[in-house]
């Protein structure tokens, strides 16, 4: 009666921890705000986070304490495509909703099921986008790609091959490689022997950085397009403007400190003041991953079920957050909010829009 109980399994200290760390700060600051504003119907929001590490056997793990343990109501935000996967079989069994992931793997919404809504547009509707400009508008049609093997890189890979038989392009060389792997001379090398006239990345973060500084160090300049997983800070903002000219395709509009709008001016500072860095993109993503939330609490009203929950969510049919990302929609056989997206570009240090709204 006096409190919902929502939990994540996030990555706070593995290879995504500045994606996970980020999402988790900033889902509990919106959670804050609404308790400090008397919570939903008088219930106040209890946070719960587990560390999965980036890793299946810490997320399953993670998964049992939240829905044996501590019986969370909703999951919101969980983070990692293979880590969702792994989980929601049984996670779905016990009636407990999955919000929002942070993965963009079709998985997250197909099978259709009742209790599975995502937000953004999927990695594999970004990269079938991405596939088809180059080919169809630019001309370039000898692809590679660089992914990482699990199921988040597979899903990219799978993405690359169905645009190329569409634009009758052809995959001239691929490389697969562990999320953890730091050495990738040989990977890079293999692709520039391959005369790529586009790479397209299935990774994230640290796996974005070095490969794209390692083709630059081989004087190899063909374009590398990566999915939102790679359209953070952190990429833009690499030591001694290594990743200028990288791209990806994303479904929002990454926020600075001098945005234009005072409201975004605003959450950017406070964001600051509590947790002492500024946001990232996984913060952006978080706070809207918990706003929805919320709203859809609210719209399910005083007599909180799963079913009521889920029914308010599919009754969402103009959502728009504070950063001026695409108006989402959702609905009893729509549980995507978005299939849009669009190209970004790393120029001095910053993401800058290169491309208007693209779908494949």
């Amino acid at each position: 009666k006096k409190e919902i109980v929502l939990g994540t399994h996030s990555d706070l200290s593995g290879v995504a921890a500045v994606w996970g760390v980020a999402a988790v700060n900033a889902m509990r600051m919106r959670f804050d705000q609404v308790n400090e504003d008397g919570g939903i119907y008088g219930r106040k929001i209890r946070f719960v986070v587990e560390d999965n590490q980036y890793q299946v056997p810490r997320a399953v793990q993670a998964a049992n304490k939240l829905l044996n343990r501590d019986k969370v109501f909703a999951m919101v935000g969980a983070l990692g495509t293979p880590m969702n996967n792994a989980v929601l079989k049984r996670q779905l069994a016990k009636n407990v909703p999955n919000l929002f992931p942070f993965s963009g793997a079709r998985q997250m919404y197909e099978p259709h099921h009742k209790l599975k809504f995502q937000s953004m547009s999927a990695y594999y509707d970004q990269i079938r986008s991405a596939a088809k400009m180059w080919a169809e508008v630019k001309g370039k049609k000898k692809f590679c790609s660089m992914y990482q093997d699990t199921d988040f890189g597979r899903e990219i890979q799978l993405a690359v091959e169905d645009q190329a038989k569409a634009s009758g392009a052809q995959i001239v060389a691929t490389s697969a490689h562990r999320p953890t792997d730091q050495d990738f001379v040989a990977a890079v090398s293999k692709l520039k022997a391959a005369d790529c006239d586009v790479v397209f990345m299935g990774t994230i973060v640290r796996d974005t950085i070095i490969p794209y500084a390692t083709a630059r160090k081989l004087k190899w300049g063909t374009d590398f397009v990566g999915s939102i997983a790679t359209y953070d800070t952190f990429v833009a903002g690499a030591k001694g403007g290594i990743t200028t000219g990288y791209m990806a395709m994303t479904s929002f509009q990454l926020a600075y400190p001098d945005d234009k709008s005072p409201l975004v001016r605003n959450w950017i500072k406070a964001y600051k003041d509590k947790f002492g860095k500024d946001p990232n993109q996984a913060s952006q993503l978080g706070y809207v991953a918990a706003d929805l939330t919320v709203h859809a609490l609210q719209k399910a009203g005083k007599d909180l079920t799963v079913d009521n929950l889920v029914t308010a969510i599919e009754g969402m049919t103009a959502y728009s957050d504070i950063f001026g990302g695409p108006v989402l929609s959702f609905g009893p056989d729509r549980h995507k909010g978005s299939g849009s997206s669009f190209l970004s570009m790393v120029d001095n240090g910053r993401w800058k829009k290169q491309s208007g709204v693209l779908a494949y």
